[in-house]
């Protein structure tokens, strides 16, 4: 058996786009390499790095409970079974704003997935509004979401992690009461969002990898998220 692996996650960078209630992203020089060799008297090697200022909801990342929940757990207090697994993807990318994604939509595009959602998958949720708008200034702006009967669709099918390829599993900037996170509250699930290339998945099964920082009570975490596909 051959696997392919597929990149879902977005580069991180000072500049990148950044949900706008969240920490922009900053990078700094700690040392370069002629200040570290000066700095150690090597006259053959010196090391460089470099410090990050960032969100832990910054680019491609995860949610812990406790973010929209103060009674559900940490980022490091979530089954690690919730970031890495069986997944599929739906394609929702001819629902645009102002419409949710609403139980039917998910009905219909499982159907045409040709798949099915079991106990403890990922579903990853293809938009195409990265493909769409990412790198203008409407990435952060009118972009579909999960309505609240949506999302508990989802999870009252036993999915453990909703996955999309915009900046929040809401209808944004619409819906004031974050019903795709309202949900992941009330079922104790996680979200990822500022995913790419769902595109290459779409309407199939695979591994999903999106492994968090253990960072301890973690409000979330960024991930480098991946698809393993047989070929």
């Amino acid at each position: 058996m051959t696997l392919k692996l597929i990149d879902l996650s977005q580069e991180i960078y000072q500049g990148m786009s950044v949900f706008p209630m969240h920490q922009k992203t900053f990078i700094m020089t700690n040392m370069s390499h002629e200040e570290n060799m000066e700095n150690t008297g090597s006259k053959t090697l010196g090391f460089s790095a470099r410090n990050l200022l960032i969100s832990e909801h910054g680019g491609t990342h995860s949610d812990g409970v406790w973010e929209f929940n103060p009674e559900g757990p940490t980022i490091d207090n979530m089954p690690l079974e919730y970031f890495w697994g069986s997944a599929i993807c739906l394609d929702l990318s001819h629902i645009r704003y102002p419409s949710y994604f609403e139980p039917k939509d998910l009905e219909e595009a499982l159907s045409r997935s040709g798949q099915e959602i079991r106990q403890g998958d990922i579903v990853l949720l293809y938009t195409g509004h990265h493909d769409r708008t990412f790198g203008t200034d409407m990435f952060q702006t009118d972009y579909s979401g999960l309505s609240y009967e949506g999302a508990k669709w989802l999870a009252e099918k036993g999915v453990v992690n909703i996955g999309v390829d915009a900046p929040a599993i809401d209808l944004t900037p619409d819906d004031i009461d974050f019903s795709g996170h309202l949900v992941c509250g009330e079922y104790h699930i996680t979200n990822t969002e500022n995913l790419c290339n769902l595109d290459k998945v779409v309407n199939k099964r695979f591994l999903y990898i999106g492994l968090p920082l253990k960072i301890r009570d973690g409000s979330g975490s960024p991930i480098r998220a991946v698809a393993l596909l047989e070929e």
